[in-house]
């Protein structure tokens, strides 16, 4: 296979002084990790980025960046703002919600921002030829007062699947009969999930911050979920025709100098299993499971014959600093009984270098939109168990539209999911069935294709340059 290239990186630009980026991330691990990794990409263009948040939420997003040198950030811009004290509660692991309503807290103390934000991008204006601003698109409150600076142009970040976005304008159009008939429109549609008032009032608040959006931006491909971003191009979404898929944005290949300096013991494990043999099972940052959950999942596993590495570890709260949380139970005597087929760790994962292990096989997923592109960038199928917010649809498009993966239990009835029953036949279908290699093997499939598109001069590649070439204009 040719050589992988970063699209547009510096041997192919010229410098660029008179154009600067500010990226405006969201304090929650998903949204961060994905504005870190752009912002990599984007200062690999000879562009400045200055990275924005509080001191607590920049650490966060530099001690868990996986899959690249960390010196790769050297020379991205951190900018530490101060924000009011915030509650930190703990998640509820017996919550009536998977939501993770203790972040909320953490979500309004970020409004705080808009004011050292414009200061910012104020002071950058007078000495930049153009300051472009990259906000996630929970932060629009944050850079409401971006189109007063003449000078400044504000694009939003889109953290979740061109399907997911699309699904939800979808409903809110009221359904509308798609050109291409009902079994798109079935695929659309997804069970009812509704969100805390807390939250509701937080969306309420961006949505209503909402001004000029000069693009959108999405960490995907058109290899992925082209299909929706088409659509989502017809009705203007965000009032503006300009759309740029320029993800994955995580490497597709981990090479050894992109790997963690020192080798996590988890990556020592796996060095020892046999090709494609283990099941990577993790639930994100935002998921907190009960004890009784936990013994189900544990129970499940074990029975399922099947060696696995297990992420088992509570939701982080607003501040992760804060110190361990709570610690899972497990059924008494399990981890000696497992001991040799399957690793359990109650840290911070390096999921990158976990899936792109020639050893792991499989993925049990929240399918979160970071750990959905990972798997697919390295050729993972997933059992797919999503818990909330945009989960259920990045759920559907693996499974139904790319079928490189499968539900675990029935999408609609998830909490009927946490039996043990259902784990071991999730696990053992995945890893151990024709249905599992056909999945695999179009995983795999897809990972190749998308690791053809990011070579220079090639479709994904072009659309990262043209996305530059815009802002440099």
């Amino acid at each position: 296979m040719a050589k992988l290239e970063v699209p547009g990186a510096k041997a192919g630009y010229d410098e660029k002084t008179d154009v600067v980026v500010v990226m405006v991330p969201l304090p929650a691990q998903g949204h961060l990790n994905q504005l870190l990794h752009l912002s990599r990409l984007i200062s690999s263009y000879n562009i400045p980025v200055h990275f924005v948040g509080s001191a607590t939420h920049n650490r966060q997003a530099k001690d868990r960046v996986h899959g690249w040198d960390p010196l790769a950030i050297s020379d991205i811009r951190f900018h530490e703002f101060p924000l009011p004290s915030f509650p930190t509660p703990p998640p509820d692991p017996k919550a009536p919600t998977k939501l993770p309503t203790q972040l909320v807290p953490a979500f309004f103390a970020t409004l705080h921002l808009c004011e050292p934000v414009c200061e910012l991008v104020t002071k950058l204006s007078s000495t930049a030829r153009r300051v472009v601003v990259i906000h996630d698109s929970l932060m629009c409150y944050v850079v409401q007062d971006m189109p007063s600076i003449p000078n400044a142009e504000s694009y939003c970040f889109q953290s979740v699947s061109a399907f997911a976005l699309y699904s939800y304008v979808w409903e809110a159009m009221g359904k509308p009969v798609l050109a291409d008939g009902e079994p798109v429109n079935d695929l659309l549609s997804t069970p009812a999930s509704g969100f805390p008032e807390e939250f509701s009032e937080f969306f309420k608040v961006q949505q209503e911050a909402r001004k000029c959006n000069w693009g959108n931006l999405y960490n995907s491909s058109r290899l992925i979920d082209g299909e929706y971003l088409n659509l989502l191009a017809e009705i203007k979404f965000g009032e503006t025709e300009n759309n740029w898929a320029i993800g994955p944005f995580n490497p597709l290949v981990i090479t050894e100098d992109q790997k963690s300096k020192k080798s996590h013991k988890c990556l020592e494990w796996l060095d020892k299993q046999a090709p494609k043999s283990v099941i990577f099972v993790s639930f994100g940052s935002t998921t907190s499971l009960s004890d009784e959950e936990v013994e189900q999942i544990a129970i499940g596993l074990e029975r399922s014959g099947q060696k696995f590495m297990w992420v088992l570890r509570d939701a982080d709260t607003g501040d992760v600093s804060i110190g361990e949380g709570r610690k899972a139970q497990l059924p008494e005597g399990y981890e000696e009984r497992v001991d040799g087929r399957g690793f359990i760790l109650r840290e911070w994962a390096p999921q990158l270098e976990i899936l792109g292990h020639p050893s792991t096989g499989g993925f049990m997923s929240h399918c979160g939109w970071n750990s959905c592109v990972e798997s697919i960038s390295m050729g993972v199928p997933m059992a797919a168990w999503p818990m909330h917010s945009d989960q259920p649809r990045n759920a559907i498009l693996v499974t139904k539209i790319l079928k490189t993966g499968l539900m675990v239990g029935d999408l609609a009835h998830q909490d009927e999911s946490f039996k043990a029953e259902v784990v071991e036949d999730a696990v053992k279908r995945l890893m151990n069935s024709t249905e599992g290699q056909e999945m695999r093997k179009r995983a795999e499939e897809l990972s190749d294709a998308l690791k053809q598109s990011v070579i220079k001069g090639s479709d994904n590649s072009t659309e990262m340059d043209t996305f530059i070439a815009h802002i440099t204009r």
